[in-house]
């Protein structure tokens, strides 16, 4: 109750700071069954200096991905060079991205994609922490949408599974091709960003569909 009381809190405070009307249809209730995957590929892994060059996204309704329903962005980092660490995971190059949109472009974009929707993402704190970096000077705050962690989700499922005797969580592997092989769901080549939005949502829908309760 505290947590959803700090969120409601959060969320208001958030609209408060809102510095354009226009968007203030991210507080409006979210579309019954509703939610959008994201991901973000980067410059690098810190979110404080690293640039987004890339973003995806595909909107889930009920039981299903949407991938008639999607966002896939190339974005031009404003200043950070894209290191070569990070060209081998992603393997997009300076030169890829070049003619990308703007940050503030793509950013303003994924809004309207999400609309007032819920997010869905394995280690989305990280996605969410490059968007608001450009939306909250834009904005005036970050993003107000409730957040589902993917890991965390399978996390709190696999614990359930331990034996109460054995329940040690380093027993359970978080890296997502561990996660979706153990779920038994396809792997697309990873690092891309909006395959990786589509692995995480149909993570998140298999996870739903194991946590429920048996009839």
């Amino acid at each position: 109750m505290a947590s959803g009381l700090f969120l409601a809190l959060q969320r208001r405070w958030m609209l408060r700071q809102l510095r354009d009307a226009r968007f203030r249809f991210m507080w409006e209730p979210p579309p019954v069954e509703e939610w959008v995957a994201l991901d973000c590929e980067a410059t690098g892994l810190n979110v404080k200096t690293d640039d987004i060059i890339a973003i995806g996204a595909v909107r889930i309704r009920g039981n299903c991905v949407m991938t008639s329903e999607r966002l896939e962005l190339l974005v031009r980092p404003d200043k950070k060079r894209i290191s070569p660490e990070s060209v081998r995971v992603h393997r997009l190059r300076e030169q890829d991205v070049a003619q990308g949109i703007s940050a503030q472009d793509a950013v303003l974009q994924l809004l309207h994609f999400i609309g007032s929707r819920p997010l869905v993402g394995y280690y989305l704190e990280f996605d969410v922490a490059l968007i608001n970096r450009v939306l909250t000077p834009l904005l005036g705050c970050g993003l107000p949408h409730a957040q589902i962690e993917v890991s965390g989700l399978y996390y709190d499922y696999k614990y359930q599974q331990l034996p109460p005797h054995a329940r040690d969580s380093r027993a359970i592997d978080l890296r997502f091709n561990s996660l979706l092989a153990d779920l038994h769901l396809p792997l697309w080549p990873a690092h891309d960003a909006l395959n990786d939005a589509v692995m995480a949502a149909l993570a998140f829908l298999k996870l739903r569909q194991l946590r429920k309760p048996s009839t």
